[in-house]
């Protein structure tokens, strides 16, 4: 909501820029199509072109608003058309570029000009027409100065509501990572939905564990080296169930019971990328540290699924991983140079293995981002709060 409102502000600013030149080209076009310059028509447009130029080169001042007044008096003497439109700019520019009494008596000035311009002349020495006149004038400075008025309220309580909201922003990024911790212990404490954890478990070790095993066989079916593709899905089954025992006893993965976690990555890329015959790499950024169990708990669980899905999906010669260390946040990015997909696809979570990795990294109030295009490859990124082991 924010962006869109600044990009019509930023859309309002280039018209009102624009403004000027608009109106002055309108009463040109119009003064001519109207015959009301017959007698010297190269006249008026060469002081229109002197007004353009004029608000182009000069600077924004007492002297620039002067100018521009005097320019519209003169233009006012060549065609009516010119009070009609090109006199707004005298009102606007009157009111932005002067101060305190100068703003009236730059619209009035303006005001005394159009008002004459419209009766054709001065008014005579009458009552009711000098009074005419007067009126006239003064309701016109009337509302000019009281639309400029609400209009300088309105900016100025915008300007004090975007500072609140950019205060409240840098106050939501201080607290952030206490509020991730906050998170962490609710659920420590029971808070989450037990049954979407073992679903989420249940994928990423068993499902993820029986696809191998499944692609192993296969693989074995048309290789004639079958020892090897049967002995890794062998070894597939034998890890699958112990994950699912792990899984039953509400642990967390096994390679995080005595081993770090950019250790634990780099065995779950290297053995990924031995039974699925793509190059992988892990590179780590950054000082390694102990995280809280669930953090390194879901980041490895993010990179076991999207592995997976490289694997079912991707078609990719070469996948990267990258594990980034940082102050407050540590982050995961996979990125493969496969088929790619329709980012609409995964608008509203995707399939569930997506799915699973967007609730666990927002369970911990980090984001999931995926960029991707057909034939562009994959790229996701978790980002989650790196809050230290106890």
């Amino acid at each position: 909501m924010t962006g869109r409102l600044d990009r019509w502000e930023h859309l309002v600013e280039r018209q009102l820029a624009a403004s000027p030149y608009v109106l002055l080209a309108v009463s040109t076009v119009l003064a001519l199509l109207t015959g009301s310059a017959d007698d010297r028509p190269w006249l008026m447009v060469a002081l229109a072109a002197l007004a353009a130029a004029w608000m182009a080169l000069v600077p924004r001042g007492v002297v620039y608003t002067a100018g521009l007044i005097v320019l519209i008096v003169v233009l006012c003497t060549q065609a009516v058309w010119f009070a009609s439109f090109f006199a707004f700019i005298g009102y606007l520019h009157s009111w932005n570029y002067l101060k305190g009494p100068w703003r009236f008596a730059g619209v009035t000035a303006t005001a005394t000009i159009s008002v004459t311009t419209f009766f054709g002349g001065p008014p005579r020495p009458v009552a009711s027409e000098i009074l005419t006149h007067l009126l006239l004038t003064a309701g016109i400075v009337a509302g000019v100065g009281l639309f400029s008025f609400v209009g300088e309220i309105t900016a100025a309580r915008s300007a004090e509501r975007k500072e609140m909201v950019a205060r409240l922003e840098e106050t939501l990024q201080e607290n952030a990572g206490l509020h991730a911790q906050l998170l962490i212990q609710a659920r420590e404490a029971g808070v989450l939905d037990e049954r979407q954890r073992m679903a989420a478990e249940i994928h990423d070790t068993l499902a993820q564990g029986l696809t191998g095993i499944i692609t192993q066989l296969q693989a074995a079916h048309q290789a004639d080296d079958w020892r090897r593709n049967v002995d890794n899905a062998i070894r597939l089954a034998r890890e699958s169930l112990a994950e699912a025992r792990r899984s039953v006893h509400a642990v967390g993965p096994g390679q995080l019971d005595a081993t770090p976690l950019p250790e634990a990555l780099r065995e779950v890329v290297d053995r990924w990328s031995e039974l699925n015959a793509v190059r992988a790499g892990l590179t780590t950024t950054g000082t390694p540290r102990p995280l809280h169990p669930e953090v390194e708990e879901t980041l490895l669980r993010t990179a076991q699924e999207a592995l997976a899905n490289v694997a079912k999906h991707a078609g990719a010669s070469r996948v990267g991983l990258t594990l980034s260390y940082m102050e407050d946040l540590v982050t995961l990015d996979v990125r493969d140079d496969g088929a790619g997909f329709d980012p609409e696809r995964v608008r509203d979570g995707g399939g569930f293995g997506l799915t699973s990795m967007r609730k666990r990294v927002s369970r911990l109030a980090g984001t999931l981002e995926i960029e991707t295009e057909p034939g562009g490859g994959t790229a996701v990124s978790a980002s989650v709060p790196a809050v230290a082991r106890d």
